[in-house]
């Protein structure tokens, strides 16, 4: 699987948008580490889960 983003880029969850903004941690395989504006900081696989890189913000 293709990871389009790294540490330091932001992101959303398109499924749980009231997580608001999430700045990616780190990456290990296909496990993210996301600290999201509203839901802190969660560990997603995204084999499961499938984010969306925010671009310029």
């Amino acid at each position: 699987m293709l990871i389009d983003f790294e540490p330091g880029d932001y992101v959303k969850n398109p499924a749980n948008l009231e997580w608001g903004l999430g700045q990616v941690q780190s990456i290990i395989g296909e496990k993210v580490t996301v600290n999201f504006e509203n839901y802190g900081k969660r560990v997603i696989n995204i084999k499961n889960v499938k984010l969306e890189k925010i671009e310029n913000e």
